[in-house]
């Protein structure tokens, strides 16, 4: 069987393969709904060498190992499953410049199935359609990541530090700013692998070396305990609190002491900071809310005023109740009692419900990083906030499912505790104000398109 598909790109043939070169390539080319782990990649993609990983098939993980060939850049790249699901897959990936100076990437697989005829006759049809899908979801990735790095094409790239890196959000930070050229380092607490770009820190004891430290143009913080894994202890709801307040401070002061200071400072917060506000339209001026979750967040951010004091440009990123993301956080729990037609109104929906696709939260951290004029609290939304009703409608009609069986609080109330409540009947309305003042461009506006592009339901 052949497959073939084209993608074209803004940008010259040099740089589109300068992106397919880099590390984050792989995850950012990964379909967004599908939880791939990359177990060994070599550092180039020139002949003989290898990427192994491992991937969902039902209820099993199956691994695949591909060995790369025909290296010619920037023009093109092969690759050769060596152990995998299928028969044989020879994927050539081919670089074609336009005459207006964009290019174009056409991807071709040649591949058989176990079973020959009758594989494709069992499962043929499920076959091509999970790898149109696949290559669909890399040429939306592909093209847009490019489009965004193009903005700052005129900006130096940047070393930077993130801490919290193997996140939900992280991974993909991470992914998208080494595609772009920038140096990446991430902070670990275990030990730091060999020859890797990573620096240790145990921020529950307060350690952190100060000296490794220097030369960063950009730190930026997305550690902190999961709110929504756990029911809410009070030791819990500690942790939450001091795994945030604790490491960021540790970082502002360690930042504030350094002779070489990063030129900015990127925190993650979040729209708890407002609190259950019912139908107030909040702005990053709007005053902090009432309770748990909004003195988490107040002090949280404080915990960052010594890198402030000290002249660090410091941001402060609110993001939004849910993420969309298919492998987990709030969209990944809600999918499966969508898909068994559960997913209704809790309650009577009517709380106003705050969301950004993941592109837009990755794309946004970017446009604050790279853009100096900019500090101070960000919400991190996107514009078209929805009462949960609604958003329950329109996850029902991507996944094709009814979504109308409401379940009531108390039903919350003793599956989660405290937090399922917190998290879910809370209503923030919440605007992107000073991002939309800011420039920045949402790649999705509003939900249904969002949706469809993280769970690669198009039709």
């Amino acid at each position: 069987m052949r497959y073939t598909h084209t993608t074209h790109v803004a940008a010259d043939v040099q740089t589109t393969f300068d992106w397919h070169e880099r590390k984050g390539s792989f995850r950012r080319l990964m379909p967004p709904w599908e939880e791939v782990e990359e177990v060994r990649a070599d550092p180039t993609l020139e002949d003989g060498s290898e990427r192994i990983f491992r991937f969902p098939m039902g209820p099993i993980k199956l691994q695949w190992i591909a060995r790369h060939k025909g290296y010619n850049p920037p023009h093109a790249f092969e690759d050769d499953m060596i152990k995998g699901p299928f028969k044989s897959w020879h994927h050539v990936h081919a670089f074609e410049a336009n005459e207006d100076g964009t290019s174009r990437v056409e991807d071709t697989v040649n591949f058989s199935v176990p079973l020959g005829g009758l594989g494709m006759l069992v499962a043929g049809r499920s076959i091509n359609k999970r790898i149109d899908r696949m290559f669909t979801a890399r040429g939306n990735r592909l093209s847009r990541d490019i489009a965004r790095h193009k903005e700052f094409e005129h900006i130096e790239r940047k070393k930077i530090l993130i801490a919290g890196s193997s996140g939900l959000i992280g991974r993909q930070l991470v992914a998208f700013l080494d595609t772009g050229g920038h140096e990446v380092w991430r902070l670990v607490r275990r030990t730091p692998a060999e020859g890797a770009h990573e620096i240790q820190w145990d921020p529950k004891n307060g350690t952190l070396d100060g000296s490794a430290l220097e030369g960063f143009d950009a730190v930026i913080h997305l550690g902190g305990a999961g709110v929504g894994d756990k029911r809410w202890s009070k030791k819990r709801m500690d942790l939450i609190r001091s795994s945030r307040t604790d490491s960021t401070a540790l970082l502002a002061t360690t930042l504030a002491g350094l002779e070489k200071k990063p030129e900015v400072f990127l925190v993650a917060s979040a729209i708890g900071y407002y609190g259950n506000r019912g139908d107030e339209e909040l702005t990053e001026a709007s005053t902090p809310g009432d309770g748990y979750l909004p003195e988490t967040c107040t002090a949280w951010e404080a915990s960052a005023q010594t890198a402030k004091d000290a002249g660090i440009r410091t941001i402060h990123a609110r993001t939004g109740g849910i993420v969309l993301d298919a492998t987990g956080g709030g969209l990944g729990k809600m999918l499966l009692p969508a898909k068994l037609g559960a997913g209704g109104p809790i309650g009577r929906g009517k709380q106003w419900l705050s969301w950004i696709s993941m592109d837009d939260e990755v794309y946004a951290m970017h446009h604050l990083l790279m853009t100096q004029a900019c500090d101070g609290a960000y919400n991190l939304v996107s514009p078209d906030t929805v009462q949960q009703k609604t958003f329950a409608k329109v996850l029902g009609k991507v996944l094709r499912r009814p979504a109308f069986i409401p379940t009531p609080p108390f039903g919350v109330w003793i599956l989660f505790g405290k937090m399922g409540v917190t998290l879910t009947t809370d209503s923030a309305r919440v605007i992107p104000t000073r991002l939309t003042e800011l420039g920045y461009r949402f790649e999705h506006t509003t939900l249904e398109p969002a949706l469809r592009d993280t769970l690669g339901l198009w039709r």
